[in-house]
């Protein structure tokens, strides 16, 4: 399929257009929401005087950080490409907010380097850590990790730390790099020097996207967008000390991969239902990938399962549930599709193709690569638009509805070509009452009250 789903929104079209089918309230399933959403949204967007972000009338934003601004720790500038994130309780009503930022070798501004928290020197990628109070007012903002890579998306684990997953293979010697890159590390938001800048080896060295935990079990579910073929795997890291705890998963375990028999690559599956028992997993030769990519290794003759563009993840109802943002068989995937949700149910070795977005169907989603996620205090989803034109924050009901919660309104292009820069890391306070998202570009982390609906 050679349209984007922005360009086949723009013609109109109908009966040609790209939606979802399959069951929506999959996603929601065992989180305790309302089982009558009533109204879909909050209305139609208010423009911002200032210029900034768009919302429904009665909600309220509030600048919390910009690319370029001073941290109040005087440890440097705000760093570029802010990108996933996640909100942790902290005493006396306090909110801790972890927030990657995915820095290359080029010429953003970088984390600045901190003692006991850089992991190479020549990384310009980490993490900071805001301290709000319970009115969303900074009162700190600091480096929790520095000297990583890329750093994309990521996890909260079941303790209140926050993993960052570094979404590149590079080896030390490549672009300046002084170590290799390719890891996962806990940061503390709270106390960053607790955790330092320790890279989780057992748990593989590839182009990390995201990660969930099943929190009975322990076991670390992870997703790799590579970025050419042979693509990306799903991953499973079995931990020494499943119990967990701040620096648990040092104490190392096992990775595997997912294999689906008969199942080379998922994009091949298109019908929303499709089932799959007795899924394998596979122990990972090499998982610091010395000579070969992970992805790239002999799995034996039965093979492996790839994917194009695995990217978000997230567990409920004893399920994990991943993402498949797009597939596009010019890239080289087995067949095009616009977005898969898989549901993994470990108890029963069953994986589930839950929803699909494809042709011939409808055009109310949201509109070019749909990318973060996360729960909404209502129960449904709100979801980061990555793609062009204009940008977005969606929220979709379990009966799939589909809503506007946000949208960009600070230009980067031009007044004849306009430009908005993507979202990312959209979470929720732990007490729901607060929305904290982020403009990849140009740097800004926004913190959305007003009257959400509750569960």
């Amino acid at each position: 399929m050679s349209a984007t789903r922005r360009q086949v929104l723009a013609t109109g079209a109908s009966v040609a257009g790209i939606a979802f089918t399959g069951a929506v309230s999959e996603l929601f399933a065992g989180t305790a929401v309302a089982q009558e959403m009533g109204r879909s949204g909050y209305g139609p967007l208010v423009p911002d005087p200032d210029g900034l972000l768009d919302l429904p009338k009665g909600f309220r934003y509030r600048v919390l950080s910009r690319t370029g601004d001073a941290l109040r720790s005087g440890e440097g500038e705000v760093p570029s490409n802010p990108d996933g994130m996640a909100a942790f309780a902290g005493r006396r009503g306090r909110v801790h907010l972890v927030r990657n930022h995915e820095n290359r070798f080029d010429g953003k501004i970088g984390v600045p380097t901190v003692d006991g928290l850089t992991y190479d020197p020549m990384g310009k990628g980490g993490c900071t850590a805001l301290e709000l109070d319970g009115r969303n007012h900074v009162i700190g903002e600091r480096v929790a990790i520095a000297g990583t890579a890329v750093n994309c998306a990521g996890g909260p684990t079941p303790w209140g730390t926050w993993l960052t997953c570094e979404e590149t293979e590079d080896k030390a010697g490549t672009n300046g790099y002084t170590k290799d890159h390719g890891f996962i590390f806990e940061v503390d938001g709270a106390d960053p020097h607790r955790s330092g800048a320790v890279p989780l080896k057992a748990m593989g060295r590839f182009q990390h996207e995201a990660i969930a935990i099943d929190p009975r079990e322990g076991i670390v579910y992870e997703t790799e967008d590579a970025f050419e073929k042979p693509f990306g795997l799903f991953y499973r890291f079995l931990p020494e000390k499943p119990r967990g705890g701040l620096g648990s998963l040092r104490a190392g375990g096992t990775l595997e991969a997912m294999r689906v028999p008969g199942v080379p690559d998922l994009s091949a599956i298109q019908e929303p239902g499709a089932s799959f028992d007795r899924i394998e997993w596979v122990p990972v030769p090499d998982t610091q990938a010395k000579e070969t990519p992970i992805r790239l290794q002999d799995f034996g003759k039965k093979g492996i399962t790839h994917a194009q563009k695995l990217e978000g993840c997230y567990w409920g109802d004893r399920s994990v549930y991943f993402v498949s943002s797009f597939a596009k068989s010019a890239e080289g995937s087995a067949a095009d599709h616009y977005g898969q949700v898989w549901k993994y149910e470990p108890h029963r070795r069953r994986l589930t193709l839950v929803i699909a977005f494809g042709p011939d169907t409808d055009i109310q989603m949201p509109g070019e690569s749909p990318d973060n996620i996360c729960l909404a205090p209502s129960g449904g989803l709100m979801v980061c638009e990555d793609g062009g034109g204009a940008q977005h924050v969606y929220g979709l009901t379990r009966d799939g509805e589909l809503y506007e919660m946000a949208r960009g309104a600070d230009n980067i292009g031009t007044p004849e070509e306009p430009e908005w820069g993507e979202f990312a890391g959209v979470t929720f306070a732990p007490d729901g009452e607060t929305m904290y998202v982020n403009s990849y570009t140009p740097g800004t982390t926004f913190a959305v009250t007003g009257p959400w609906r509750r569960r």
